[in-house]
């Protein structure tokens, strides 16, 4: 059993194009996913034929381990992407769906929604994280693990059907700080140097334990439901050969698609409707 991920790779490369030079052009409506993670705010912006067509990102510590910590920072950076993306494109951005990681639901609190909402958005769905990611990549069966950079969000699907999700805090934060402690660097500079994909080689023995740590949490997961295949997704699923470390230690098929730092937020705009429900 392999993994087409041919659309995906596609679809996340057509957006990293419309991230730098966005799609002008009449739409009805857009679409915008809005992805509040631990490392990193990300926008999506879809057009009404759901295909990208603009989109920012930004590096940001406003959230951790899932909740938001530092509220109007993170409306400021929404609000900030969004009124650039609309004198991108020339139009106002209304609708927009979010995501956390989930079973955070209840101690999230809504945070999530108000900060969208009060950055302008009228909030048309909440998603959990894996969940979202699999609007994109169309899993029938299998698992969808989300490891962003505060926590490792699973999806278990079914014929196409989600049959369980969970939530652990570990991730690519937790990747930064033993790199920053074995490197004696500090936390931000650590971070940066982890996201370069030229040092992947040099560092992976280091970080092997918390691949190793964020395996057992898979493990745990998935215990008892029969999934015969894993794809990853998620910032710190960019770490080369992580793919290679959870499949010897899960013993299940791995994949990951070419680009996994944006399944997500692209998963999260295409459960963006124009009906209010929130």
């Amino acid at each position: 059993m392999t993994v087409n991920f041919d659309y995906c790779d596609t679809y996340v490369s057509d957006f990293e194009k419309a991230v730098s030079s966005p799609v002008l052009g009449k739409s009805k409506n857009y679409y915008t996913g809005v992805d509040l993670g631990t490392a990193c705010v990300v926008m999506a912006v879809l057009d009404e034929d759901r295909k990208p067509v603009a989109g920012a990102y930004k590096y940001a510590d406003v959230v951790r381990d899932g909740m938001v910590v530092d509220y109007i920072g993170a409306i400021r950076i929404v609000k900030e992407m969004k009124a650039k993306i609309e004198e991108d494109l020339g139009c106002e951005l209304i609708y927009a769906a979010a995501a956390i990681p989930p079973g955070t639901d209840k101690l999230d609190g809504g945070a999530v929604k108000n900060v969208v909402q009060a950055a302008g958005f009228e909030i048309t769905n909440m998603l959990d994280e894996p969940t979202a990611a699999n609007n994109l990549l169309k899993i029938k069966d299998g698992a969808v693990v989300d490891i962003g950079g505060g926590t490792t969000g699973i999806s278990i699907f079914k014929d196409g059907e989600v049959v369980e999700v969970m939530d652990e805090p570990t991730g690519g934060n937790h990747f930064t700080l033993v790199l920053s402690g074995a490197y004696k660097m500090p936390f931000e500079a650590a971070d940066e140097y982890k996201r370069d994909v030229s040092h992947h080689k040099e560092i992976f023995p280091t970080l092997k334990p918390v691949v190793e740590k964020v395996s057992s949490i898979i493990t745990r997961g998935i215990e008892g439901y029969g999934v015969e295949q894993l794809v990853l997704v998620g910032g710190s699923s960019c770490l080369t050969g992580i793919e290679e470390v959870v499949e010897k230690m899960t013993g299940i098929p791995t994949y990951k698609p070419a680009d996994p730092f944006f399944v997500t937020p692209l998963g999260i705009a295409l459960g963006c409707t124009d009906e209010i429900k929130y």
